[in-house]
């Protein structure tokens, strides 16, 4: 890396504050987000940057005509290249250097789920609105202090919790909040897997790989190509040190659906509880063979209670997401792009069940939200408190008993065993930036 984290990080704070001390709000505003929305000039289109341009990133490259691609940066220097000139824009190693264009609007951060605070944060800090990928966060505490980041700087963050943008789900979830089903009792989601520990043998990092940045706030693991590639065999996304597995993979689309639904946003459970024993994650010594367990091993049931009295059950196997909303009065099943209701005369004015799924309404909510300084429909708030519920799974998992939860305090009140889970050691020079 060609600068050091705090002389990057102290240009980016002398430009927020320039910024949080603006006397009005079009000074907050970025000049090209001030477009007509249906036909924006060249000159008025939105700058964006991706910052890793992997996969993921690669599936969010169809943006609005607002959009202007200004530059990508990956810590794969060979990909950051073929990207940039498939776009035909600037390309970076250092995302930090990205971050300093002028030009610059706006950011997706498509890294993994370790990169989501620090990357979302440093751009924020440099005046950069965000989209960033779920999960959220890596933690609970990196979900706040985000939340914190957004506001202390004035900036629109959505997350890629595409599902809230989807008129199927929206329809779905607006009926459970009406309570045409009657109250909510009892909610059914998936068992979704927890993270497994990895060790496996170390291969030759690719030419033009920067691994150790890629390793971040996580104490470096030799490479390999099963760690390095999110779905291979397994991929990082199932591994604890990067990521909270399937709970927070899948699960923040279905159990953010749950929180949406239960018109839960702004909060969370109060008790959590597990049926089974404690979960002791089995350990990765080479592709799908675990020295103490193995890939479909069981996961303990896990049970979340809200205050005002639904029950969430992490019971069913098939991975979906949504959930099974069982009210008074009948049922709704909430899926992607789907939702059933039984019986199905509760749903007066249904919902047309053919519309193709699509990102583009997600993206333009962002790009609507630039422009207004709205905040958008999966604003960081809400995405954090939906990690925090994958965070908290995983957690009465680890713990093995049941735990109460402060949803306001975002703390286990009194129980240090569990809290130490709401953070983890974060490897220097790559630690969470004061933004408060």
């Amino acid at each position: 890396m060609s600068k050091s984290f705090s002389t990057t990080r102290r240009d980016f704070l002398r430009t927020a504050a320039s910024l949080a001390g603006a006397a009005t709000l079009p000074l907050l505003i970025p000049r090209s987000v001030l477009f007509a929305a249906d036909q924006p000039g060249a000159n008025d289109r939105i700058g964006i940057g991706y910052i890793g341009v992997g996969r993921r990133a690669q599936q969010l490259m169809k943006l609005p005509k607002a959009a202007k691609f200004i530059a990508v940066s990956d810590v794969s220097l060979p990909q950051a290249e073929k990207i940039g000139e498939k776009l035909k824009c600037k390309h970076f190693q250092d995302y930090r250097q990205m971050l300093e264009l002028k030009e610059l609007d706006a950011v997706m951060v498509a890294s993994p789920d370790h990169w989501h605070a620090l990357h979302t944060i440093h751009a924020c800090q440099a005046g950069k609105d965000v989209y960033c990928e779920k999960p959220l966060t890596l933690t609970v505490r990196e979900g706040r202090t985000m939340v914190e980041a957004a506001r202390k700087y004035n900036r629109v963050v959505q997350t890629g919790s595409q599902q809230r943008s989807l008129t199927l789900n929206r329809h779905g979830c607006e009926l459970i909040r009406k309570g045409v089903i009657g109250k909510i009792h009892t909610v059914i989601a998936s068992n979704y897997p927890s993270p497994w520990n990895v060790r496996l043998p170390g291969q030759p990092v690719p030419a033009g790989l920067d691994w150790n940045a890629w390793c971040g706030q996580v104490e470096p693991v030799p490479f390999n190509q099963d760690i390095f590639v999110s779905r291979s065999n397994p991929g990082w996304i199932s591994m604890q040190p990067f990521s909270g597995g399937e709970m927070t993979g899948w699960g923040a689309h279905g159990l953010d659906q749950i929180q949406c639904a239960l018109n839960k946003d702004d909060g969370g459970p109060v008790e959590i509880w597990v049926e089974g024993e404690k979960f002791a994650p089995p350990t990765l010594t080479k592709p799908h063979t675990y020295e103490d367990g193995n890939l479909r091993c069981m996961h303990p049931i896990v049970f979340f209670r809200y205050a005002d009295g639904p029950v969430v059950k992490m019971v069913t196997h098939p991975q979906n997401a949504g959930g099974v909303f069982i009210g008074e009065k009948g049922q709704i099943l909430l899926d992607r792009n789907k939702y059933q209701v039984d019986p199905v005369e509760l749903d007066a004015q249904p919902a047309d069940h053919k519309l193709p799924f699509t990102l583009t309404p997600h993206f333009q909510n962002w790009f609507d939200c630039m422009r207004t300084r709205q905040r958008p429909v999966a604003d960081v708030e809400i995405a954090h408190r939906t990690a925090t519920l994958c965070h908290l799974g995983n957690i009465v998992r680890w713990v093995g008993r049941k735990l109460t939860w402060d949803p306001v305090q975002e703390i286990f009140p009194g129980d240090d065993e569990a809290n130490k889970y709401l953070s983890r050691p974060m490897r220097k020079p790559y630690q969470l930036p004061e933004v408060i």
